[in-house]
């Protein structure tokens, strides 16, 4: 089982900025970041595969969230610029051996992480 842990979450004013990071305790195929905002379904957001050369964004954050690979470090970032009142909610790093690495696929993800904490103020 592949050990997840997040961090990064915290307070942004709307149109701020946060950078969310993801460690992993083994290599992994497909990393990716998975949100539950309140009153919404989950959602994954971005995913990103093993060679850092194919992503993927949910239509809510594309153009403003950017998913990023250290494959040496076993670490993925997510880093979210012009945030929005509706990005707040609790953000979950997954990951798996799942191929493609889309959002289609996300749902096949079997390790999660405890989940990072994001806020975002009018």
């Amino acid at each position: 089982q592949v050990q997840l842990a997040e961090s990064g979450g915290g307070s942004a004013q709307a149109g701020g900025s946060l950078r969310l990071s993801c460690g992993a305790s083994t290599d992994t195929w497909c990393m990716a970041w998975v949100r539950q905002v309140p009153g919404k379904e989950r959602e994954g957001v971005a995913a990103i595969n093993g060679r850092g050369d194919s992503t993927y964004y949910s239509d809510s954050v594309q153009g403003r969230f950017t998913i990023t690979r250290d494959v040496a470090k076993n670490t993925a970032y997510l880093e979210m610029t012009g945030l929005k009142p509706d990005d707040a909610g609790l953000y979950y790093c997954a990951a798996g051996a799942v191929r493609p690495c889309l959002g289609s696929t996300l749902n096949r993800l079997n390790s999660w992480g405890q989940g990072t904490k994001v806020t975002v103020s009018s």
